[in-house]
């Protein structure tokens, strides 16, 4: 109910501690959104070219969240763009119109979401890019979540929709139900069918295949989070909701990319 548009009834039951943990479940929610987003991609190529193919995928995703993570990628493009002191960016954030850097930064992450999956198509079949694409959901929702273990909350969290998430952290337990959403999509994603030649003689005399694809594929989100987890705190002292959602947009990117890279230059 949070985290997409999901009808779930009027009768589900609530109250602040259930959504409070429900950020362990960020990642698997990643890999439901990454499933329908993979399965109109499947569906629509079938009919139209992949360009059109990844548009309705990525038309379904974002009709599916609301464009909950789109909209805090924007907000912070206007914020940290317009913005040079904590409480600047902080009211900047929490205005909902939107400016010229959140316009061109969603121009931006849109179409560098386009062109990385329309460049993939180049290597790899549809069903597996529709894997990638459930993989990069995933993770980066993961990557968030580790926002929220690093970082303090910034914001006025009594006048923010994010304030249940942001009032605690999520124990060991909950961490671990978040990982295991993050490393399913990514053991499934391997296959020896499409990989580089030089990889799998690489894999096949020094480790494990599957390992080795999951730790090159995941070295430009972990970077990209690494980064924005120190540009964070470095200008408002830690995070806010905004944040969140503009972490998941770029390590989705990032994921994308490490794919690419793991093809193209291994």
């Amino acid at each position: 109910m949070f985290f997409t548009r999901i009808p779930v009834g009027a009768n589900l039951p609530y109250s602040t501690s259930l959504l409070q943990a429900s950020a362990r479940y960020f990642s698997w929610v990643g890999i439901l959104v990454g499933i329908v987003g993979g399965a109109v991609l499947i569906l629509a190529t079938q009919l139209f070219s992949p360009p059109l193919g990844i548009a309705f995928s990525m038309l379904a995703t974002i009709l599916l969240t609301g464009s909950f993570h789109e909209d805090g990628f924007a907000d912070c493009c206007d914020a940290f763009g317009g913005g040079w002191t904590p409480e600047k960016i902080l009211t900047i954030m929490k205005d909902s119109r939107l400016g010229t850097y959140g316009v061109v930064g969603l121009i931006a992450v849109l179409s560098f979401k386009f062109l990385l999956l329309l460049e993939l198509f180049n290597y790899f079949p549809v069903t597996t890019v529709a894997m990638v694409l459930i993989a990069g959901h995933s993770s980066s929702r993961f990557f968030s979540t580790t926002i929220m273990q690093q970082l303090p909350y910034v914001q006025d969290i009594d006048a923010s929709k994010s304030k249940p998430l942001a009032d605690r952290r999520l124990t060991k337990s909950e961490m671990l139900m978040s990982v295991t959403g993050t490393v399913l999509p990514l053991l499934l994603l391997y296959s020896g069918d499409y990989l580089n030649p030089t990889i799998l003689e690489f894999t096949n005399t020094r480790m494990n295949p599957t390992v080795y694809f999951v730790l090159i594929a995941l070295i430009p989100p972990v970077i990209t989070r690494f980064f924005a987890a120190r540009f964070f705190k470095k200008w408002i002292g830690g995070y806010t909701g905004d944040c969140l959602g503009a972490t998941q947009q770029i390590c989705e990117i990032a994921f994308y990319i490490g794919c690419l890279l793991l093809w193209k230059f291994i």
